[in-house]
């Protein structure tokens, strides 16, 4: 009897002592398994259109663009405008006032309108960032002509004296009818600016022994419309040439010859490197030279103004 107890005994000891083996068993390999997984755990792989949305934060860099040719071009950007030598008046013993008109159609004149720099774009973009003031052109009581720099224009005005306008037709809301039209402007095209208008003197300085013209002022003109009629070009709006002369220097003028000739629109501006035709000089009873000449007669009368201004200085010396 005493045996019988004695191995059941033993049997529930063993028992006990392999399910408490097992137990620890089981809890050694969770705990192995559980830090052994963040070490093996492999992200899931994305393949198609998921995995190009992806950002590849490790690969990017910063774009550097490279060089667009084998040198810079600094000078044009840092270039400064050569002063006019001073002028008194003592000094001045001949003047005449010119008005003349650049037609950026014409072969010479083309680099003024081209489309990787055009003058008008100079221009119009100096307004709109405020480094250029635009003055109204409309005739006054104390500014005849309009080309006085009597009354500035903001950026939004002068846009919109160079935008393209038409008539729009009015209706009424209810019942559908006609009740009038206005004026509506469209937006601005730079290729419409096929003209500009220079104010110039022509001065003769006896200290220097120099007759020399002078840009004063620089117009772009546009030609407005109206039903049946065609009117002439007239002044968008007047631009004070020594203000600009600054912004102009640092805006390089694109040659169909050469792409290395660092020429400034200021350059070609005040070397002259441009054809044009006189359309006004100063009088006493102010008359344009359509006033009294008609047709081809316009150009000869063109052509003698500018003689006589020539043979003025010829004139000068003797031998």
């Amino acid at each position: 009897m005493k045996k019988t107890y004695l191995i059941v005994l033993l049997c529930m000891v063993c028992s006990v002592s392999f399910a408490q083996r097992k137990k620890t068993t089981t809890k050694r390999k969770a705990t192995t398994t559980r830090q052994a997984a963040p070490r093996t755990a492999v992200a899931p792989a994305t393949t198609g259109a998921s995995a190009s949305l992806q950002p590849d934060t490790a690969r990017k860099k910063p774009f550097d663009r490279p060089l667009d040719g084998y040198y810079k071009k600094n000078n044009i950007l840092s270039a400064k405008v050569t002063p006019y030598a001073n002028l008194r008046e003592a000094d001045v013993m001949f003047a005449k006032r010119i008005w003349r008109e650049i037609d950026v159609r014409e072969k010479m004149n083309q680099y003024l309108a081209s489309p990787k720099m055009r003058l008008i774009d100079v221009l119009m973009a100096a307004i709109d960032a405020g480094e250029l003031t635009a003055y109204d052109p409309t005739p006054s009581k104390d500014d005849p002509n309009g080309d006085g720099f009597t009354r500035p224009l903001s950026g939004a005005q002068a846009r919109s004296k160079m935008a393209d306008s038409a008539v729009v037709d009015q209706f009424d809301k209810n019942t559908g009818e006609k009740i009038g039209s206005k004026v509506m402007a469209g937006e601005f095209n730079p290729d419409s600016v096929v003209k500009f208008r220079l104010k110039e003197d022509w001065v003769f300085d006896k200290q220097r022994s120099i007759f020399e013209p002078r840009i004063v002022g620089i117009a772009p003109l546009v030609k407005p419309k109206a039903a049946g009629l065609d009117l002439e070009y007239q002044p968008a709006f007047w631009i004070y040439f020594p203000e600009a002369r600054p912004i102009l220097a640092t805006k390089e003028a694109v040659s169909r010859n050469n792409d290395a000739t660092g020429l400034s629109f200021d350059d070609c501006l005040v070397k002259r490197i441009f054809t044009s035709y006189i359309v006004k000089q100063s009088n006493d009873k102010d008359e344009r030279i359509r006033d009294y000449a008609q047709g081809i007669d316009k150009l000869y009368e063109s052509d003698r103004i500018k003689k006589s201004l020539m043979d003025w200085e010829l004139n000068l010396w003797q031998y």
